[in-house]
């Protein structure tokens, strides 16, 4: 009996250490088909069609010997002032940006494009899995969280008391 305990408890902890319980990262390509790139594309448009969440990523794609992307503030984003950036993160014209945090982020390109409409901003929140209530036979609601691709710690859980009951018998 005590062996069983001990088995059940190892096994809960081993499944919660390996499940992350959120999303897979998303690569976002700036700009869609069309890249970084001052040719008609509104990134305002863009950005707004695009979820944008914690550990997700840019790629911006673009001709290094015309353009740059410039982290800046809101302030420097909205007047296009290329001075005083937080970072420069031009490496080749195939560049990516990893989203740490859940705020608003700034981008720009240099050099007078950034009036052209070679501007971006990013608002970046926190994935926060959906829930649903599900009736069973007997009436009784129980929530559930629903995550995308893995179980639910609820789901774990669950799982483990059911396979407790299962091992006692």
């Amino acid at each position: 009996m005590r062996w069983n305990g001990v088995m059940w408890w190892f096994m809960v902890a081993a499944v919660v250490a390996t499940t992350t319980g959120g999303k897979e990262p998303e690569l976002h390509r700036v700009g869609g088909k069309r890249g970084w790139t001052d040719q008609n594309v509104n990134y305002t448009e863009w950005a707004m069609n695009q979820t944008f969440y914690v550990g997700d990523w840019l790629y911006f794609g673009f001709d290094k010997r015309k353009y740059n992307v410039l982290e800046v503030n809101q302030t420097s984003y909205q007047q296009c002032n290329d001075k005083g950036f937080i970072k420069n993160i031009t490496r080749g014209g195939r560049d990516v940006y990893n989203l740490t945090e859940a705020k608003l982020f700034y981008f720009l390109s240099s050099g007078g494009y950034c009036f052209h409409g070679m501007k971006l901003a990013v608002d970046v929140v926190e994935f926060v899995p959906s829930s649903e209530t599900v009736l069973y036979d007997n009436g009784s609601p129980v929530l559930m969280a629903a995550t995308i691709g893995k179980p639910s710690l609820l789901h774990l859980i669950c799982f483990g008391l059911t396979l407790r009951r299962i091992l006692n018998y």
